[in-house]
């Protein structure tokens, strides 16, 4: 069982991540700093019932995506129904290596990432579906594993895979004009 006395020392590295998960599904740092504190204040409280050797990160993913879910996606009666483009899987990377623009010794993620740093692609990652933008910034963008993202939204590890795949082919047909804008893939 978690000790209460070493709490603070080991939530203490997790909390920009933690922020920068919640601001990423909220869109407003005032309610993510408000999520932040309550995910910290319901871990604290729960402490005492954290395994030692459990993983420390999905635990507190787990809370913060569990309080998101009750606090802000109950407001709607029902979730919205997500249509996404049949696009060719890694249609943006295929068309990136095909220029040279990227490696084919690097995931496509890292590449991409990588290259096209700017508010197009936070308002990218932003304009996905709530389901589909938490998988793709837990693994993107805070490097947790299908594992820890499947405890964290107590999901499925195949659900978390569904999502990642179909959130990386929303994100590539919106990314895709950005890239040819950003010089990233040459203009044909």
């Amino acid at each position: 069982m978690g000790d209460r006395s070493q709490f603070e020392g080991l939530i203490q590295p997790l909390l920009d991540s933690m922020y920068r998960t919640a601001l990423r599904m909220i869109k407003n740092p005032d309610d993510a700093e408000d999520l932040v504190q309550e995910t910290c204040l319901k871990a604290y409280r729960y402490f005492d019932r954290f395994e030692d050797g459990s993983n420390l990160k999905a635990w507190i993913f787990k809370i913060l995506t569990n309080l998101f879910i009750n606090r802000y996606r109950k407001k709607a009666k029902e979730p919205t129904p997500v249509e996404y483009d049949e696009a060719e899987d890694y249609y943006l990377y295929s068309e990136m290596l095909k220029t040279g623009a990227v490696s084919e010794h690097h995931g496509p993620e890292k590449d991409l990432f990588d290259r096209m740093l700017g508010s197009d692609v936070s308002e990218a990652i932003d304009a996905l579906p709530d389901d589909f933008r938490i998988v793709v910034v837990m693994a993107f963008i805070e490097g947790l594993s299908y594992e820890e993202i499947s405890d964290a939204l107590d999901v499925p590890m195949g659900t978390v895979k569904s999502r990642l795949h179909r959130g990386r082919k929303m994100l590539q047909t919106s990314l895709y004009q950005y890239a040819r804008k950003a010089g990233v893939i040459p203009p044909s």
